[in-house]
């Protein structure tokens, strides 16, 4: 394998590592009721593992919209669009979760409850898993 393609995976591998971390913190906020940063936490699980997936390919990939990367991952994997609907329900955490003028009144804690950030955390789960069976595919041992 060349030094290059070792580069990307270990970028690829880099990315993927810190995903996971985010979905355990996802999970940790959770248990201790922090609803809203389980939110925030499963989008940015998602995304840094739909980055680490640009990186397996040799490609950069800015931006935080999941529905984005998913449509720039979608040339190469038709399958990527079957994951909308959950990257959709992320992309509304990525401000409301963290920041009190996203609402009328009262600050991003009041809005977030355990079923909502059950379902981000189940979302975030499915595209990290999608992720890994990609990288694998691209030979990264996840």
């Amino acid at each position: 394998m060349s030094s290059v393609a070792l580069e990307r995976l270990e970028e690829a591998r880099r990315w993927l590592a810190q995903a996971r971390r985010d979905i355990k913190a996802a999970r940790d906020s959770a248990s201790a009721g922090n609803f809203e940063w389980a939110c925030f936490q499963a989008q940015q699980a998602a995304e840094k593992a739909l980055k680490a997936v640009f990186h397996g390919l040799g490609r950069g990939a800015w931006g935080h919209s999941l529905v984005e990367l998913l449509e720039g991952l979608s040339e190469v994997y038709p399958d990527a669009s079957s994951l909308l609907p959950a990257a959709r329900e992320l992309d509304r955490h990525y401000i409301p979760s963290r920041y009190p003028n996203a609402f009328e009144s009262g600050y991003p804690g009041m809005y977030y409850d355990e079923e909502t950030a059950g379902r981000a955390l189940e979302r975030g789960e499915v595209i990290l898993r999608w992720a890994e069976g990609k990288l694998r595919e691209l030979g990264l041992s996840c």
